[in-house]
């Protein structure tokens, strides 16, 4: 990840606490678990639009 670009992100109060604890769970950051999750996803969507 070579450019950063900051967001606010407004999150229901429940999802904030599964990520924290999901986060702390991981030994990561609430930053590092959002990016995670959501590299994962990207790539799971990048893999099933190259799937015939």
């Amino acid at each position: 990840m070579n450019e950063e670009t900051k967001i606010t992100l407004r999150l229901p109060s429940d999802l904030h606490q599964w990520l924290t604890a999901q986060a702390r769970s991981a030994r990561r950051s609430l930053n590092s678990e959002i990016v995670y999750r959501l590299e994962v996803e990207r790539d799971t969507a990048a893999a099933d639009t190259e799937s015939p």
